[in-house]
């Protein structure tokens, strides 16, 4: 049987922290951002954790399960 792959997109958006939780960035900091405050895009900039809702479906994308 394939080796199965990693999702190409996927790896390029989440990174692991060395705790094995997943890190993400934060949606709406990429355009459009004169109407935004600086107090907000400094809040976007930073990554978060990624809710435990969705952990199962990107674990399968990088294949880590």
């Amino acid at each position: 049987m394939a080796k199965t792959k990693t999702n190409s997109g996927s790896k390029k958006r989440f990174a692991l922290t060395g705790t094995g939780k997943i890190k993400r960035k934060h949606a709406y900091h990429s355009h459009i951002l004169t109407k935004k405050s600086n107090k907000r895009k400094r809040n976007l900039d930073h990554f978060t954790v990624l809710d435990q809702a969705n952990v199962k479906q990107v674990k399968d994308l990088l294949c880590l399960r």
